[in-house]
């Protein structure tokens, strides 16, 4: 008789690091989108001056989409990556796209760009180099059998 069974190596310590840190960061995420829709302009005004709050509360349908996509894509994905699964590198794909979407409703289809200014470069930076990050994560660890 053959034992068919596989053994999977066991998550190296920098997965869980990376999936906390993901978790975490994707929930920041998750927080800021359900408060301004809770919320609305009032959460808006906290931050925004009023053409920046008008800007959030007048985006196409289409925009308006991609937002949740993005980061309750990226929580998921940090979840499915905790849990070692290969859709990890799907739902952080998706979380990417949607993030890039919004790029380019921000600086190429609307006065985005020219509203928020400058101060906006480093915080849109951040995200997409952490969306780049956790994508290319659960590519690597997949490649290497960790997830499944």
């Amino acid at each position: 008789m053959s034992d068919t069974t596989t053994i999977r190596p066991s998550a190296p310590w920098h997965l869980w690091a990376v999936g906390v840190v993901a978790v975490l960061w994707n929930a920041f995420g998750c927080y800021d989108y359900v408060t301004t829709r809770l919320g609305g302009a009032d959460y808006l005004r906290g931050f925004f001056s009023e053409p920046q709050v008008e800007y959030y509360m007048n985006m196409p349908l289409w925009a308006d989409i991609v937002w949740p996509i993005g980061v309750w894509g990226g929580l998921i994905g940090a979840v499915l990556l905790l849990a070692r699964s290969k859709w990890a590198l799907h739902a952080f794909i998706a979380s990417l796209v949607a993030f890039v979407l919004s790029l380019v409703h921000m600086y190429v289809l609307s006065n985005g760009g020219e509203l928020f200014g400058t101060a906006q470069y480093p915080i849109q930076a951040t995200i997409l180099a952490l969306c780049l990050v956790f994508a290319w994560y659960a590519w690597a660890m997949s490649k290497r059998g960790l997830l499944r």
